[in-house]
């Protein structure tokens, strides 16, 4: 089953409907606004904005379980994501990535690997997950690792649509 069959809500309501990414490739991202990671927003907007054209977006998915840093309501966090970001790149609504209530979307991305062998609990904020088309994840990537880092971009390029 693929990662884009999996149902999860907008920010601003109704349905995200992950079936808009298949045949492109997905950075999947926890995102929070009160985090010292939270100035990754910007170079995940240049991500969106250099590679959208090639078949590629960034879909950032909200959670407050790390120290609830990510505490606004869904309208709070869009003001600020398109103010101080501006971001437009999709966003979902907020949902636990970890836990007993850990939303379908993270279990199914949580056994992917990252460069360091991690898989299971998202271990902080700004945790990216590499999806291709078919809706495979095809990496993990740390929080501290940046947006536009070579393995990131690497990884990415590697998995665009032909």
């Amino acid at each position: 089953m693929s990662v884009y069959e999996e149902e999860i809500g907008a920010l601003r309501g109704g349905s995200a409907d992950l079936r808009q990414f298949e045949g492109k490739t997905v950075l999947v991202v926890n995102v929070a606004s009160k985090c010292g990671l939270t100035p990754q927003y910007a170079g995940l907007e240049r991500l969106h904005e250099q590679y959208g054209p090639r078949g590629f977006s960034v879909l950032g998915v909200p959670c407050n379980q790390f120290m609830g840093q990510e505490p606004g309501t869904s309208e709070e966090i869009a003001e600020f994501c398109s103010a101080t970001y501006g971001v437009t790149f999709p966003m979902t609504e907020k949902v636990d990535v970890n836990g007993a209530d850990r939303h379908p979307l993270y279990a199914r991305l949580v056994d992917t690997a990252d460069a360091e062998g991690h898989t299971g609990d998202i271990r902080w904020n700004f945790e990216k997950f590499l999806v291709n088309g078919s809706g495979e994840v095809v990496a993990r990537f740390g929080p501290r690792v940046e947006p536009d880092a070579p393995e990131v971009i690497a990884a990415l390029e590697k998995n665009l649509p032909a």
